[in-house]
């Protein structure tokens, strides 16, 4: 097995023992139908040793397989949302290597509170002690924290799943290794969250044969109606992270998704 090497130095601490301890309890779910996930070598302080992937082009019944196998993913659970990986209990983060920012973490019980309070508010102050938002932005933001519990409609008696965590199209490989093309998973913030999160993010920029992933999806785990009125909702944290780590043009973007919500 070749060995690819993750590393920065000065990293946060616990980074890449959350990134390798993410990718085992994500892994876990494979014994169940779960997608085929990194190998974990070794991790240490400035470092992260996986299995080096040899990549193809994604294919119809490979992304319809992915959607089948990511819905087993997030049925395998998490006692919570914003449950950290299994036996980690550091921080969590969220973003890009050189950037890397605190992702909260807790016991949360329903999916609305979970999201104020673990994912929208923390990354949108974060975003005004940069200077990149402002207190119009969270007051703006407290508005769709109220709307949540129309907004969130049938998803909100959704239990905890366990989630990816940054599943855009970068962190799903696919590789023909075992001599039929798979998808293979990369780069987690991983944590009990909730389905829609993944499913969304696979959503904002762009994948692949993305309608043959949701019917594989579906034909495991019927998403609650009205799930596509919902994906510009769970994007919001990205988007609002991608503020924090760029500013620019999606600061725009983060408003004019809010005050779409509340249209």
């Amino acid at each position: 097995m070749q060995t690819y090497r993750k590393s920065r130095l000065y990293s946060p601490k616990g980074f890449f023992e959350c990134e390798g301890k993410g990718l085992q309890w994500l892994a876990q779910a494979e014994a169940q139908g779960g997608p085929r996930v990194v190998k974990v070598l070794n991790w240490g302080d400035d470092f992260l040793n996986i299995e080096r992937i040899m990549t193809c082009s994604p294919t119809r019944d490979a992304a319809y397989r992915f959607g089948a196998a990511l819905a087993h993913m997030h049925d395998a659970g998490a006692e919570y949302f914003g449950s950290a990986p299994e036996g980690y209990d550091g921080t969590c983060y969220f973003g890009p290597l050189q950037d890397p920012v605190p992702m909260a973490t807790g016991e949360w019980t329903d999916p609305a509170t979970y999201y104020a309070e673990g994912r929208l508010l923390p990354m949108v102050e974060l975003g005004i002690s940069r200077g990149e938002l402002n207190e119009s932005d969270l007051a703006l933001t407290h508005e769709v924290i109220d709307a949540l519990p129309e907004l969130l409609g049938k998803a909100a008696s959704d239990k905890p799943a366990r989630v990816h965590g940054d599943l855009w199209s970068g962190n799903v490989l696919f590789t023909d290794d075992s001599g039929q093309v798979e998808a293979v998973l990369i780069d987690p913030a991983a944590h009990g969250g909730h389905r829609e999160e993944d499913l969304s993010m696979l959503n904002l920029f762009g994948m692949a044969y993305l309608d043959q992933i949701f019917e594989g999806y579906e034909s495991v785990h019927k998403l609650k109606a009205g799930f596509e009125s919902r994906i510009t909702l769970w994007q919001l944290y990205p988007i609002a992270g991608h503020c924090v780590f760029f500013g620019g043009g999606y600061v725009d973007q983060y408003r004019h998704m809010c005050r779409s919500l509340l249209a």
